[in-house]
């Protein structure tokens, strides 16, 4: 096993719950600097602090399971962070079988996302230390869950910063492209071999339905829709319209299937196109909603891009508040944990100083109860959705 020590001062956020120690926070290492090898950290004075995986190519070089020594190289250590995870989840929603089960650092398994539809397991290894460890952990979640099949949704550019390769892989069964899910007494398809994240957005389950009360009689625009969430809630509750927008024709098919499967009668439009150019288009038509949604996909993927990411935030919010008809709604969402709560109602009220408007803020979300938030580690903490009102 590794040995690592912090350098004079280091340990006090660690101590503190955080389970990150960056690279430049590191005095010395004893041992063979193996990817993902186990490891127990010391503090500068040599005393005992936690036990975790380190990676030498990554920036976050340790990430700690256990401020006390633990094995964390046994099927068991695993099982039981899952089965705890999972207890969880079952305490929240008795009866539903689709939710996300293990959300990394929230669960104390940082590195490790599980989504479960169903009978089926989506999982994301995003760290060396969990990709390390991989088959253990898919012996544990088959004893745990009895799924039909298990699908490694490893398609995402964090990987490369831990210097593994991005790919999409069955580990277990025959999972089938498209799964149907249920929420919130609606159905979806969805695409888990193929689709955004590992296909559904578990976080936003609550929050859809803040869309109850001010649908009803209205004309709804959802943008960015993917798979229709927004919209096809919105029409359940009675919206007269909806029209549906995002860039991806495999996404507007997907949400014209999920309308279809859930019998509405709401007139509805599906529209491939680009959200920035059609919103300015919308305004050069004459065109205006009572209702707009905007959940765009994370514009700040790095703090190095947040000035640019700032400007396209900025830029949605003031076109969707220029189409609001008076006493209209703006349901605004940033998954974006480098845009701050803050920073984002900043950016909002500046939005609404350009488009003109006078807007006030009804209610403000995170994320759903199954994606968890640490007090000691603020990265666990990255949806913000907000409802506005143009009056």
């Amino acid at each position: 096993m590794i040995q690592i020590t912090l350098k004079r001062g280091e340990d006090k956020r660690i101590r503190g719950g955080h389970p990150w120690i960056f690279s430049n926070e590191i005095l010395h290492v004893r041992g063979d600097r193996v990817p993902g090898a186990a490891t127990e950290v010391y503090d500068y004075e040599g005393r005992f602090i936690g036990t975790g995986f380190y990676n030498p190519t990554s920036l976050i070089a340790v990430r700690l399971l256990s401020w006390v020594r633990v094995d964390i190289d046994s099927e068991a250590f695993y099982r039981d962070l899952i089965e705890k995870a999972l207890h969880y989840r079952r305490s929240l929603y008795a009866g539903m079988e689709s939710f996300r089960a293990v959300y990394s650092e929230g669960d104390f398994l940082p590195g490790l996302i599980v989504d479960k539809y169903g009978d089926y397991l989506a999982v994301q290894f995003l760290a060396q230390g969990m990709e390390t460890r991989k088959e253990l952990i898919v012996s544990a979640l088959l004893d745990i869950f009895s799924p039909r099949g298990i699908v490694a949704r490893n398609d995402v550019s964090v990987r490369k910063l831990e210097g593994l390769e991005e790919k999409v892989e069955v580990l277990y069964g025959d999972p089938p492209g498209v799964v149907e899910v249920e929420e919130n007494g609606l159905r979806f398809r969805v695409d888990i071999m193929a689709g955004q994240k590992t296909g559904h957005f578990f976080d936003q389950k609550h929050n859809h339905l803040l869309l109850k009360g001010i649908s009803e009689g209205r004309d709804i625009l959802d943008c960015f829709c993917y798979t229709g969430s927004w919209g096809i809630h919105a029409a359940s509750y009675g919206a007269r319209s909806v029209t549906f927008l995002d860039v991806s024709e495999r996404a507007i098919g997907l949400a014209g299937e999920n309308a279809a499967i859930n019998g509405l009668t709401t007139h509805m439009k599906f529209e491939v196109a680009d959200a920035f150019d059609r919103l300015r288009s919308y305004k050069s038509e004459g065109r205006s909603f009572d209702l707009v949604v905007l959940d765009p996909p994370a514009f700040v993927k790095s703090r190095k891009v947040l000035k640019e990411a700032e400007k396209g935030y900025l830029t949605i919010n003031r076109r969707a508040m220029e189409l609001l008809r008076e006493g209209g709604y703006l349901v605004t969402c940033s998954c974006s944990y480098h845009m701050g709560r803050e920073m984002f109602r900043d950016l909002l009220a500046k939005a609404a100083r350009l488009s003109g408007r006078r807007i006030r803020v009804i209610e403000a979300r995170s994320q759903a109860p199954d994606h968890p938030v640490l007090l000691t580690v603020p990265e666990t903490e990255y949806l913000k959705c907000v409802l506005l009102q143009a009056v």
